[in-house]
């Protein structure tokens, strides 16, 4: 007798410390880097990404020692860019990219998640800029996007996949499809979070299956649709939606995440797909668990 699960053996699936609560380099209210390699590699995910730079070991030596021994390995970095501001950022933009570059690469991986920088304080929801660009503001940002991506090749032999996120100007259906439509494939993938996605209104299905070519990573991710719809009506920044619960675990939420691993395989890409839920700030025995149950349902998928 044949198993109905499919076998995603083109998906390599791992978490990131986002799962655990992190999202800054240092803050009381998150569990330990030690905590964090530990658990992650006792709920059996294989492949991690950074998370901010600075929480875990940034000497790459180091790093390789602490992960090797716990059987993880790196997929990616991560980096916050406001390159729609244009050439006038390059400098900051780079500097802030490029030590994150070099210990990316240093630990094996060959992506870099680039987000862009949010138009409201994702803490305190103040509004930092207009929530919509200038056609000029568009221009800077596929050029200078665009100018990352070879940058990053060149000097550091990385892929850029850049993350459409909420509260930021790449998060919509039309905004997603205007910022891929105006870059080269070449330089420019993306890498589509479920969750993110959703929770802006896209469908994630659809967009694999329309703009194939350009997905290079996945963020795997749930969202609470009722909570989401009050956070919507209330027009609540990103950081309290977090705090409300807006994400959630799997399968609990949208979208169905079978459907995407099936529509990702049929790509017939290797792709990572790097579990998120967002949970700033938890209590430190609440991410374990959640964990173990996410990887118990992703292999239940065939992933």
């Amino acid at each position: 007798m044949t198993s109905s699960v499919p076998t995603l053996n083109r998906i390599r699936v791992g978490s990131a410390p986002d799962s655990w609560g992190v999202w800054f380099p240092d803050d009381p209210q998150q569990v330990p880097w030690q905590r964090f390699l530990d658990e992650v590699a006792g709920a059996g995910y294989e492949w991690i990404e950074l998370g901010p730079y600075g929480y875990l070991p940034s000497d790459p030596a180091r790093l390789t020692e602490e992960t090797s021994r716990r059987g993880l390995k790196v997929s990616a970095g991560t980096v916050f860019t406001g390159l729609h501001h244009g050439p006038a950022v390059w400098e900051k933009t780079w500097a802030h990219v490029s030590d994150i570059a070099a210990l990316t690469r240093a630990m094996g991986a060959e992506h870099l998640v680039v987000i862009p920088s949010f138009w409201r304080d994702d803490k305190t929801g103040r509004v930092l800029e207009d929530s919509t660009l200038t056609p000029a503001q568009w221009r800077d940002l596929a050029a200078q996007t665009e100018r990352l991506g070879r940058e990053v090749r060149e000097r550091h032999g990385l892929k850029i996949v850049v993350h459409p996120h909420a509260d930021t100007h790449i998060d919509s259906e039309e905004n997603v499809s205007r910022f891929l439509d105006a870059t080269d494939p070449d330089l420019v993938s993306l890498c589509l979070d479920t969750g993110h996605y959703a929770y802006c209104g896209g469908d994630s299905v659809k967009l694999i299956e329309t703009y194939g070519e350009r997905i290079g990573y996945l963020h795997l991710k749930q969202v609470d649709p009722e909570i989401l719809a009050e956070v919507v009506a209330d027009e609540v920044p990103f950081g309290p939606a977090v705090g409300r619960g807006v994400m959630c675990e799997p399968p609990a939420g949208v979208p169905a995440l079978e459907p995407v691993l099936a529509a990702a395989q049929a790509l017939d890409v290797e792709l990572f797909a790097i579990v998120e839920q967002d949970m700033y700030p938890c209590p430190p025995d609440k991410p374990f668990p959640i964990a173990q149950r996410t990887r118990g349902f992703l292999r239940s998928c065939g992933a």
